[in-house]
């Protein structure tokens, strides 16, 4: 599978409407990047359903999930997408497996109480439901959303790799020693091109508000040396500038790099818009930044 150096990650192409997110697809794919990712969240569509719907409507560009949650749907049905779209898609579709976080889980009425036994137990029925489907002549990878050591060694040791998610260079680094040489590693980037630094970090803020709420994503941050006063009141610029990548294209494209030279295989950015997620907004900054990526 060719996915390049950049792809984009954004959470409207699993709440646009389907004829808009074909038409976006279709103009990241035109712009040259490598990958378009389909979240799962809270007023998002089914996550399998819309990679095949994105997948039907380009002729080459990949997709992944970005996450499929693990609690909404059991293991033989995630297994059983995972093959037909690998089946009817070769070599251009990538699963993206993860926990999701506490909260959300709790409205959908599971017990979250032990996320890595879940994931390492779901792992393995879905290799085991594998075993009465039939085998894709390109299998599609399977990766995990992981953030702190353990999950990282459970996306190193069942899984083809890591899609981490609200996380700066630095986390980059640290997982790749954990993953070692052979893995997929794949961090979201937020991107906004705004220089000025005060609408910038307002960008960002915003983008920051829903995750402050989520602590797998504030635990992972204390490690690499941020505290409760950067998670205060909206969040500290030192956050802000840590989670987004501000500034002209340039700027952006060095962030990406450093994720590159900190170990990732990829790196899929997400583009922020003032007011909220905008996919018209977001398809101009990846129509600016297509240039300076090398794309």
């Amino acid at each position: 599978m060719d996915i390049g150096r950049v792809g984009v990650w954004h959470p409207m192409i699993s709440k646009a409407p389907a004829e808009e997110a074909r038409r976006a697809a279709a103009r990241v794919e035109e712009l040259g990047y490598g990958s378009l990712w389909v979240n799962e969240s809270v007023g998002s569509k089914e996550p399998l359903a819309m990679s095949a719907v994105i997948l039907a409507a380009t002729e080459r560009l990949p997709v992944g999930t970005g996450i499929a949650n693990l609690w909404a749907r059991d293991a033989t049905a995630m297994e059983a997408g995972r093959v037909a779209l690998a089946d009817a898609f070769p070599d251009r579709f990538l699963l993206g497996i993860g926990v999701s976080h506490g909260a959300l889980v709790a409205g959908r009425g599971h017990d979250y109480a032990k996320p890595l036994t879940a994931m390492r137990s779901y792992l393995a029925a879905m290799d085991q439901a594998g075993q009465a489907l039939p085998t894709p002549a390109s299998p599609a990878p399977r990766i995990l959303a992981a953030l702190r050591p353990k999950m990282l060694e459970l996306s190193r040791d069942q899984a083809d790799g890591a899609h981490t998610y609200f996380v700066p260079p630095e986390h980059t680094s640290q997982a790749r020693q954990i993953l070692g040489p052979d893995r997929l590693l794949i961090p979201e980037q937020a991107v906004v091109l705004e220089s000025d630094p005060a609408r910038a970090r307002e960008i960002a803020r915003a983008h920051l508000a829903f995750y402050l709420k989520l602590p797998n994503y504030l635990n992972n941050l204390r490690t690499l040396g941020l505290t409760d006063d950067d998670f205060a009141d909206g969040g500290s610029n030192r956050l802000a500038d840590t989670i987004v990548a501000w500034g002209d294209a340039g700027a952006i494209a060095k962030r990406v790099q450093a994720h590159l030279d900190a170990g990732a295989d990829h790196v899929a950015i997400q583009p922020l818009s003032p007011e909220a997620p905008d996919l018209a907004h977001a398809l101009s900054q990846l129509t600016d930044l297509a240039g300076p990526l090398g794309l």
